[in-house]
């Protein structure tokens, strides 16, 4: 027999895992927002002949761009991947056992 306390814990529990899976698919767009801007400016330097030779533009060059590429899918094969290889089902039971590991523990004074 579920009391409603029980209720209210298990729904926030799940709100706090929730929220940081979507803090993490925020940042994950946010650093693709970032990195098309980077690369929309490399091709401009490189291959147009824009000289953006100032701070932060002037060391964007394609070890750089190689290197950012790579970690960006990475990250994305990572963000991606595990959301198809782990579905929602599979999200819930181990939230469910999460939780069920938690009460146990819980010692009632």
């Amino acid at each position: 027999m579920e009391t409603n306390c029980n209720k209210d814990h298990e729904r926030f529990e799940f709100q706090q895992i929730f929220r940081k899976k979507a803090v993490k698919l925020r940042s994950f767009y946010m650093h693709a927002l970032v990195y098309a801007l980077g690369l929309v400016v490399f091709v401009v330097k490189e291959y147009y002949g824009v000289p953006l030779n100032f701070f932060p533009f002037q060391y964007l060059n394609h070890v750089v761009m190689i290197i950012w590429t790579s970690v960006f899918l990475f990250s994305a094969i990572d963000l991606f991947l595990s959301f198809k290889v782990f579905g929602e089902e599979w999200e819930e039971r181990k939230l469910k056992h999460i939780l069920e590991k938690r009460q146990k523990k819980q010692k009632w004074v």
